[in-house]
C-alpha cells in the first residue's frame, strides 16, 4: 500500500500532465488610486484552479482548454468581482475591485492564520467541506480525511467523548481556538467537543496548521493547532430544519435562522440543537443539547460581534475500555453497571468580537471573552475506606466497619475570562506588521461530594470530602512581519508567554499546602517562501515552542519531584501548486523534542504514578496532500503521512508486588505511543447527477503502540476503514433547497480499535493488561437538510 499511496502522488505531482491549449493573464488594480494589488485570490469555476497576484498585481492561468468560464476575484477589504467570459485563444483581462463598505469577518481571525504564500503546513476546510459530513458526529469526525489525523471515540460511533490526533500528538498538544479564543481546557490543556455538540452547524470555516505553526493564544501548538471561525455574514435571510437519524438510535435535530443583512448594518443568526444516541458500546448513550446565538453591527470601516453559544452534555461513561478477553467474546461490553454512571457538564461561551479599519494600511481586532463551565461526574465505588471521605468508623456490636460502598460525584466549576487584541499595518503592499496577543485568567474550583454510602457514619447528605481550587494566568504577546523581495517572502514571528498557576501540592516535606508555579517562554519563528510561478511556491521554516505541564503533573508532585516544561524545535519545508486539474503538496518536517512528558510507569515521592521528562524524542515525517479532477464529475482527493517516532531513550518502571517496589527495563530509540508511522485517506467523489455525488472514504492507520517500549504485546493493530456518503440536492419552488445524505460508516465492518491504554505488574510473574476502544462496526447516518 505504501508503494502504491507513492507511486500515485508522485504521478499526481508531475508538472507536465494535461497540457491544454489557451492561457488567461492580466493584473488587478483599485478602483480607487490604481494602485496595484499584490495577493489578491483568483479562481476558475470550471477548474482547480485557486491563484493569487503577484507582487505587481499580475496573474497568470496557463494551459486552459476552450470553454465558457466564471473568473471570481477577490481581495480582503474588497467586493469580489466574478466575471464570465468564453476562452476560445490567449485572452487579457484587467480587472479593477472597488473597496467594501463592510468589513469583512475574516478579519477577526486573520492575525492567527497561515495565508497561501506562508511558510506554514496547513489545510483549510470550507463550510460547504464541513456540511458534507456533518450528519452529527462530534467535530473530530469531520476531520478524519486530513492529512496525518487519527480520530477516536469512547462510545464507538462518533459521539459522546471523542478526539484527534496530529501526528501523533494528543489533544493536550493540539491548540484550539474560536474566533482566535483559546479553547483548551487550560489546566488539562485537553479538548472537549462534547461539550460543544453540533457546533460544527456553526463553522464557516477551519485552519488545520501542522506542527508548531505560527503564534497564536492560548496552549502551546506540539502537534498542531484548529483555527475555527464561526458563522460569517450571509448574503440574505435564510432558514433551516436538519435532521439525522441513525444507527444506535441515534438522532440528530438542528435549527438555524438568520436574517441576512438589515439596512445595511445588522445580522442576526442562531441554532438550536440536539443530538441524542444510545452508542455502539453498551450502557454508552449520549444526551446532548446545545444553542448559538450571533449579532453584528456593520460600520462603515467597523465591525462589532457578540456571539453566546452553549452546549449541555449528559454521557454514560464508556471510560474504561474493554479489555483483551472482553474484547474477544463481546466488543460493546462496558464494566460499569450503576445504572447513573453519567458525565454531566454544561459550558457557557460570551464573545465581544470588534474590528476597525483605521486607513487601508492600518487596522485592529479585538477580543473580550467569558466562558462559564459546571458540572460532575456520578460513580458507584466499592468496598472504599471510610477514612479517605472524611467519615468515621462505624462500630455495630463487637464489629468495626472500615469500608463501605458508595456514590459520589466529582465537581468542576470554573470561569475562564480574558481578551485577544490584534494591531496589523501595511505601509506598502509587499510589506507587512503584526502585532497581537492575549491576556486570560481561569478560576477553577474542584471538589467531590458523597450522595449515598451503605454506611454513611456521621457524615451529610453531599458529604464534601475534598476541594481545591486552581488559578492559572496566562499572557502573551507577538509581532509578525512579512517582506515580499520579488519571488522571495521572507517572515519572522516572535512570541513571549508568560504563565502563573496557583494550585494545592505538595511541598518539600509533603505537606499537601497551595504551592504556585511561574514559568516565562521565548517562541521565535522563521521562515521563507519562493514563488517559483503563479501556482506553486516552495516554503521552509524554523520554529521553537515552549510548553508547561498539565495539571496533574503539579498537583501530583512535589517540589522536588516536579517536571521540567517541554520544548520543541520545528523544522518544516514543503511545495504546494495549484492547477487546472491536479492541486497539491509535499511537506517535510523534523520536530525535536526536549524533556517531552510521557508515562513511564514511575510513581513519584508523593505516590503518584506520573509524566516523566525524557531528554530527546523526535518526529520526523513526509506529508502529502492532493486533489486531482479526472473529469469534470470526478474528483479524487488523496492524503499520505510517513513518520518515525523515537524515543532515544527510555526508562519502564513496573510494579513488583512479589518483591515490593518497582523494577526498571531499560531501551534505546523506541517507538513514541499512538504514533502510527503511516496514516493515509482516499476521497473519491463522483457526481452522476448535477445535484447529486457519491464518495468513497477510506482511512488507513498503521499499528500503534500504547506504550513507549515498541512491545508488540502492547500496541494497536492497523485498520482500514471505508465509508461511503451519498448526497442530493433537489430545487423545489417554495424552498431554496431540500438535502438528502446518507453516511454509511465502516462498510466492510472493520472491527477495530483506535485508542487504548496498557499497564504491567509483577505478581507471581509479569502481568501486562491491554484496554482498547472498539470502533463501530457498519452502521449508517441519514439526514434531510431543509433550506428556505
Amino acid at each position: 500500500m505504501k508503494k502504491f499511496i507513492l507511486v500515485v502522488f508522485a504521478t499526481l505531482l508531475c508538472p507536465y500532465v494535461l497540457w491544454a491549449q489557451f492561457s488567461l493573464q492580466g493584473k488587478i488594480t483599485n478602483a480607487e488610486n490604481q494602485q496595484l494589488l499584490a495577493g489578491a485570490t483568483l479562481s476558475l469555476d470550471n477548474s482547480l484552479f485557486t491563484i493569487q497576484t503577484n507582487e505587481k498585481g499580475n496573474f497568470l492561468f496557463k494551459n486552459l482548454k476552450k470553454g465558457t468560464y466564471t473568473l471570481k476575484a477577490s481581495y480582503v477589504g474588497f467586493k469580489t468581482q466574478d466575471i464570465t467570459l468564453v476562452l476560445d485563444a490567449n485572452k487579457t483581462i484587467n480587472l479593477t475591485l472597488t473597496k467594501s463598505t463592510l468589513l469583512t469577518d475574516e478579519v477577526i481571525v486573520s492575525a492567527t492564520r497561515a495565508s497561501e504564500n506562508s511558510a506554514t503546513t496547513y489545510k483549510n476546510l470550507s463550510k460547504e467541506d464541513l456540511e458534507k459530513n456533518n450528519f452529527g458526529q462530534d467535530l473530530p469526525f469531520l476531520l478524519n480525511q486530513t492529512p496525518g489525523a487519527v480520530i477516536y471515540s469512547d462510545a464507538g460511533a462518533g459521539i459522546g467523548y471523542t478526539g484527534i490526533r496530529i501526528r501523533g500528538s494528543d489533544p493536550t498538544r493540539i491548540n484550539a481556538t474560536i474566533n482566535g479564543i483559546p479553547y483548551n481546557d487550560t489546566e488539562s490543556q485537553g479538548t472537549f467537543w462534547v461539550n460543544l455538540p453540533d457546533f460544527a452547524s456553526s463553522v464557516d470555516n477551519i485552519q488545520i496548521q501542522r506542527g508548531v505553526g505560527t503564534s497564536t493564544n492560548g496552549a502551546g501548538a506540539f502537534g498542531g493547532s484548529l483555527n475555527i471561525q464561526t458563522t460569517t455574514l450571509s448574503d440574505s435571510a435564510y432558514g433551516e430544519v436538519n435532521s439525522s437519524v441513525g444507527s444506535y438510535q441515534t438522532l440528530k435535530n438542528t435549527l438555524k435562522l438568520g436574517t441576512g443583512l438589515i439596512n445595511g448594518k445588522w445580522s442576526f443568526d442562531g441554532r438550536l440543537s440536539r443530538i441524542v444516541s444510545d452508542g455502539y458500546v453498551d450502557r454508552s448513550a449520549s444526551n446532548l443539547k446545545s444553542y448559538f446565538l450571533s449579532g453584528a453591527y456593520y460600520g462603515e470601516n467597523s465591525l462589532l460581534r457578540l456571539n453566546v453559544f452553549s452546549g449541555k452534555e449528559r454521557t454514560f461513561q464508556a471510560w474504561n475500555g474493554i479489555n483483551d478477553e472482553k474484547l474477544a467474546t463481546n466488543r460493546r461490553f462496558n464494566s460499569f453497571t450503576y445504572d447513573d454512571q453519567t458525565d454531566n457538564y454544561q459550558q457557557d461561551h460570551y464573545q465581544l468580537l470588534y474590528s476597525k479599519s483605521f486607513s487601508s494600511q492600518f487596522s485592529f481586532n479585538g477580543a473580550l471573552h467569558y466562558t462559564k463551565g459546571s458540572g460532575y461526574y456520578e460513580e458507584f465505588k466499592d468496598d472504599e475506606e471510610l477514612a479517605n471521605y472524611g467519615l468515621d468508623n462505624v462500630v455495630i456490636g463487637n464489629q468495626t466497619i472500615t469500608n463501605t460502598d458508595l456514590i459520589r460525584r466529582r465537581w468542576l466549576d470554573n470561569d475562564f475570562y480574558g481578551l485577544t487584541y490584534a494591531f496589523n499595518y501595511t505601509p506598502t503592499s509587499d510589506l507587512n506588521f503584526t502585532l497581537g496577543g492575549a491576556y486570560n485568567e481561569y478560576d477553577g474550583d474542584h471538589f467531590g461530594e458523597v450522595i449515598w454510602a451503605k454506611y454513611a457514619s456521621n457524615g451529610n447528605i453531599r458529604q464534601q470530602y475534598y476541594f481545591d481550587n486552581g488559578f492559572k494566568t496566562d499572557f502573551n504577546v507577538f509581532g509578525k512581519a512579512s517582506i515580499e523581495l520579488n519571488k522571495v517572502s521572507l517572515f519572522a514571528d516572535l512570541q513571549y508567554r508568560t504563565v502563573n498557576y496557583k494550585f494545592l501540592g505538595f511541598d518539600n516535606n509533603l505537606n499537601n499546602v497551595t504551592q504556585e508555579a511561574s514559568l516565562d517562554f521565548i517562541n521565535p519563528k522563521l521562515g521563507f517562501t519562493y514563488q517559483l510561478n503563479t501556482q506553486g511556491n516552495f516554503y521552509a521554516s524554523f520554529s521553537i515552542a515552549n510548553k508547561e505541564p498539565n495539571r496533574n503533573d503539579y498537583t501530583e508532585s512535589s517540589i522536588n519531584s516536579r517536571p521540567k516544561p517541554e520544548n520543541l524545535k520545528n523544522i518544516e519545508a514543503g511545495y504546494r501548486f495549484k492547477g487546472q486539474t491536479i492541486t497539491g503538496g509535499v511537506n517535510i518536517y523534523s520536530m525535536l523534542y526536549k524533556d517531552q512528558l510521557v508515562l513511564t510507569g514511575q510513581i513519584n515521592d508523593v505516590g503518584a504514578y506520573v509524566r516523566s521528562n525524557v531528554d530527546n524524542s523526535y518526529r520526523n515525517g513526509i506529508e502529502l496532500d492532493g486533489t486531482v479532477k479526472i473529469t469534470p464529475t470526478f474528483n479524487w482527493g488523496l492524503t499520505a503521512a510517513f513518520s518515525q517516532n523515537k524515543v532515544k531513550n527510555f526508562v519502564e518502571f513496573i510494579d513488583d508486588y512479589d518483591n515490593g517496589g518497582q523494577i526498571q527495563n531499560n531501551f534505546s530509540k523506541t517507538d513514541l505511543a499512538f504514533s502510527p508511522s503511516f496514516v493515509g485517506s482516499s476521497t473519491l467523489a463522483y457526481k452522476p447527477f448535477k445535484n447529486g455525488e457519491i464518495a468513497l472514504l477510506t482511512k488507513y492507520v498503521s499499528k500503534q503502540y500504547l506504550d513507549n517500549t515498541s512491545n508488540d504485546a502492547r500496541k494497536l493493530n492497523a485498520f482500514f476503514v471505508n465509508d461511503i456518503r451519498l448526497g442530493y440536492d433537489f430545487r423545489l419552488k417554495k424552498l431554496k433547497k431540500l438535502s438528502l445524505g446518507l453516511l454509511v460508516n465502516n462498510v466492510l465492518n472493520e472491527l477495530y480499535e483506535s485508542n487504548g491504554y496498557t499497564f504491567s505488574y509483577i505478581a507471581g510473574g509479569l502481568t501486562t493488561e491491554n484496554y482498547y476502544y472498539p470502533q463501530a462496526e457498519t452502521n449508517f447516518l441519514f439526514s434531510m437538510n431543509l433550506k428556505f
